[in-house]
């Protein structure tokens, strides 16, 4: 049995950001993607010419675009018409899921987990989150998929630097444990606390970042970016419900009238989200591939 952690948590972070080899950096064309898309004054035109550069990736966007999660009218030939029928943050959404989900391969989280189901339940929330912002009427669904996307990728971390941790973890959460909870008591620091980290390393929008921080805790967040944490919370604990890939980090959270109110989340949403769930799943494989 691990014994608890007694350094700081901030300390823990910081060393383990350092000592992270795999995960330290995105590949350098999703990089400029992100830096591209997030600046206000990029253009369709600068997105394509990154894009174009590599092959793989550009097949990559095409398979998705052309899929049944988009349901596009007719064949998606180029990037360049995916970005004016997308638009440029629904372009990179699929170009950072094509980078980061080569990350969530091989290793075993714990008993009846791999990394793969950890993949399987970061798109499950994207797709949740970005179907529960559409509901909002605000104008960020691209961005909810986005944050749905990484907000587990502090366990990326976990998986590397603590794996016996980890899995100790699991099993006590399997036992009735709360997850964040028995993951700053054995590891010393809880998977929001590294994802937060690794977002921030990763120049992610500061939301994102934020979301990844926070998505088991909203009201921890900064109030102009807790809607959108708020929505992914909801999205993470709808997932688990439905038993969409690695669920235990959600499985001791409940989705109260109460709650819904304080969080802003008009209850309808939440369920008609969750009926449409098992569809918008089916029609992503594409993405979970």
């Amino acid at each position: 049995m691990a014994s608890a952690v007694l350094m700081d948590p901030q300390t823990i972070v910081k060393d383990a950001l350092k000592r992270v080899t795999s995960i330290s950096t995105l590949p350098e064309v999703t990089s400029k993607i992100i830096s591209t898309v997030e600046n206000p004054n990029s253009t369709a035109a600068q997105l394509h010419r990154i894009v174009s550069h590599d092959p793989a990736l550009a097949t990559r966007i095409l398979k998705v675009v052309n899929s049944a999660f988009y349901g596009l009218p007719g064949q998606v030939g180029s990037i360049e018409r995916a970005i004016v029928l997308l638009g440029l943050n629904a372009v990179k959404n699929i170009a950072v899921a094509a980078s980061i989900g080569q990350l969530f391969r091989g290793a075993k989280l714990c008993d009846g987990y791999t990394a793969k189901d950890l993949w399987t339940h970061c798109i499950a929330v994207a797709i949740a989150a970005k179907d529960l912002a559409k509901q909002t009427g605000q104008p960020i669904a691209d961005e909810a998929f986005l944050a749905g996307m990484i907000h587990d990728i502090g366990l990326l971390i976990s998986l590397q630097l603590f794996p016996e941790q980890l899995r100790e973890v699991c099993e006590k959460t399997k036992a009735g444990g709360v997850f964040a909870e028995l993951e700053r008591e054995i590891i010393g620091v809880d998977h929001q606390m590294l994802g937060m980290g690794l977002a921030e390393q990763w120049k992610f929008p500061k939301p994102c970042q934020l979301v990844a921080g926070h998505h088991h805790a909203p009201s921890g967040a900064q109030a102009d970016s807790r809607l959108l944490v708020s929505i992914v919370y909801v999205a993470d604990t709808i997932s688990c419900k439905a038993g969409m890939g690695f669920t235990l980090t959600a499985q001791s959270q409940t989705l109260t009238p109460e709650l819904l109110a304080e969080l802003k989340i008009d209850p309808a949403w939440v369920a008609s989200t969750t009926e449409k769930l098992p569809l918008l799943i089916q029609a992503a494989n594409s993405l979970m591939a």
